[in-house]
């Protein structure tokens, strides 16, 4: 197994070793932040970390601390790092030339996290896809006792380490956010300790926070070491005296510590490098798999797309839509969008961009347009063929302009109503160029409103309202409270054997009883609330088209609870009466009865 230099640089980094001088290197804690979202874009994410982190190196190393921001919306990130004050330059350059590749264990390569902040006891690195600098306390602040238990008397110990911190608390604030002292406890023994707020802490966040640490702080009294490692600052305590007295640039070790930091400023712009391209490589590389394997997984199915005159390459599609353009959309139904498009060769088409994408919905999609595009009828939309080998699969149809059937059927009563002929002509329109409505309260199918789950049969029970709304002449959320929806009429009339007086009144009775009965059950068929009960569309078609048998259907959903009784004694006096099968009484079940068809 080959391993990207990413990681094999951050392997080697693990045995990095403190060298000249004391730039305390010790790691204190790593914390990595985890989210509940990922970066819209996660190569992004880690380029914009990689440029952050090469922005604050050149700041820490002139003046000891550091921050920046980089990227902007999701793939935002901010860093800052900086140094304990009492280090010297040189010292402070090591420290963090060696913490930069450890916070690399934080980055978002697979896993959902959108930051991380490491402390060493000579400095500090942190980044995160929020403006953090001014937080001062957060929900994973942490405190770290040491593993070696006082010996002496505990109780004197503990109250000379709460005044050495207390003392600290107070006066870190009024010096730049800093301070080190000691105090003698019993003997010739000393308890030493350090306080710093982060720079971009102002005083009064300063003191709240090293406020929080003396309180934290005391949970390590009987331990001989102890730090809390907040957000806004970082305090320390231990036996043995660990800070230096000075921080000027006198300190041993500065003219080896300056020519340290040109080697580290050399060596962090090559690493920078290094992470950039392995970052690349490793984002296109996984890339390129997947499309292998989806490639593999299609199979034979891919040979025949590829041969079939029913495919359409999805660029040629994203092309002729000015890839999916607003201003194209023609509306949106409970498997895809539709856009109109203009192919190479001039013809208008209307393209629908399918929600289902999955390696199983492509093998019964394909089978579906090759039975669906076999159908010619004066009152059909063509379907023209598809796309399956792109991001996302597309349907491509003859383009018919849009007319408003919302006006004739609901709107104006100016306005002519629709003939018998022409409602049937525009049911066999809609059974292929999407209803545009199934999001819309009313249309919805019942497992897309409990559960969320949508699936291929979700235009079906949007078609089947809209049938029995074109021939009804209602609409299906027109119904006041006390009144019975489409769905209930439709039933309780299937039940007693009178389908036809549903239509339309102002038709005057200018239609055929037996093709309204069977565009009805069509319907009722359609609205199943069972999904696996309800036909495919190729399937409504041929019942529409041909002399196809019209099963008998099952209770839809969203009835209340006497419409229910009511329809299910009359249909035990027709000739229509059924068993209720096991599914669509489970499907009942799952389906809360304050599901009333909106009104």
């Amino acid at each position: 197994m080959a391993f990207p230099p990413l990681f094999i640089l951050m392997f080697l980094s693990f045995y990095i070793k403190p060298s000249l001088s004391d730039p305390r290197a010790t790691e204190a804690a790593l914390i990595c932040t985890n989210t509940s979202a990922a970066p819209t874009d996660r190569k992004v994410f880690v380029q914009n970390f990689l440029a952050a982190l090469d922005a604050v190196t050149p700041l820490v190393t002139a003046q000891g601390y550091g921050g920046a921001v980089n990227g902007s919306g999701n793939t935002t990130v901010y860093a800052f790092g900086e140094c304990m004050k009492d280090l010297s330059r040189g010292d402070c350059n090591q420290c963090f030339a060696q913490i930069k590749t450890q916070i690399l264990r934080c980055l978002p390569f697979q896993r959902l996290i959108r930051g991380g902040r490491l402390f060493y006891d000579g400095c500090y690195i942190r980044y995160d896809d929020y403006m953090f600098f001014n937080e001062s306390l957060s929900a994973v602040n942490r405190t770290v006792c040491g593993t070696v238990d006082f010996g002496g008397n505990k109780a004197l110990f503990g109250d000379s380490v709460d005044n050495l911190v207390r003392n600290l608390s107070v006066e870190a604030p009024k010096n730049d956010g800093f301070f080190v002292g000691s105090l003698n406890t019993t003997g010739n023994l000393s308890v030493y300790g350090l306080a710093q707020c982060w720079k971009f802490v102002n005083a009064s966040a300063c003191g709240g926070c090293l406020a929080n640490a003396v309180s934290q702080i005391r949970s390590c009294p009987s331990m001989e070491d102890g730090r809390v490692l907040n957000s806004g600052c970082y305090m320390r305590y231990s036996t043995s005296k660990f800070y230096n007295n000075s921080t000027t640039d006198s300190t041993p070790g500065k003219r080896g510590g300056n020519q340290l930091a040109v080697i580290l400023a050399a060596t962090s712009a090559a690493v920078a490098f290094l992470l950039i391209v392995a970052a690349i490589s490793f984002f296109a590389r996984k890339k390129l798999v997947k499309k292998r394997r989806e490639r593999k997984q299609l199979g034979a199915l891919l040979v025949v797309v590829n041969k079939s005159k029913l495919n359409f390459s999805y660029e040629t599609l994203e092309h002729a839509t000015n890839y999916f353009h607003n201003s194209n959309k023609l509306g949106q139904g409970g498997s895809g969008s539709v856009y109109k498009g203009i192919l190479p060769d001039g013809q208008v088409v209307a393209v629908k961009r399918l929600f289902f994408n999955t390696t199983q919905w492509v093998d019964h999609f394909f089978n579906e347009v090759n039975l669906i595009s076999g159908i010619n009828h004066k009152n059909l939309v063509k379907l023209l063929g598809c796309s399956i080998t792109g991001p996302e699969s597309l349907l491509v149809y003859e383009f018919v302009a849009n007319q408003s059937v919302h006006d004739h059927l609901f709107a104006k009563k100016d306005v002519q109503p629709l003939s018998w002929e022409e409602r049937y002509k525009i049911i066999l329109d809609k059974t292929h160029i999407s209803t545009a409505i199934a999001g819309t309260l009313g249309y919805m199918a019942p497992e897309y409103i409990v559960r969320g789950k949508l699936t291929e049969k979700a235009d079906v029970y949007s078609f089947g309202v809209l049938v029995m709304e074109v021939v009804s002449g209602r609409k299906n959320n027109s119904f006041s409270r006390n009144a019975h929806s489409i769905l209930q009429m439709a039933w309780n009339l299937y039940g007693l054997g009178t389908l036809y007086e549903a239509v339309d009144p102002s038709l005057q009775g200018k239609f055929e009883e037996e093709e309204a009965r069977k565009l009805l059950q069509i319907g009722l068929l359609c609205v199943q609330a069972s999904a696996e009960l309800r036909p495919s569309m190729s399937m409504v078609v041929k019942m529409l088209k041909d002399n196809h048998e019209i099963p008998q259907p099952t209770q839809p959903p969203f009835l209340t609870s006497s419409s229910a009784e009511t329809s299910q004694c009359s249909q035990s006096r027709t000739s229509h009466s059924q068993p209720e099968s096991s599914n669509t009484q489970s499907s009942r079940n799952e389906i809360s009865e304050s599901f009333i068809e909106p009104r």
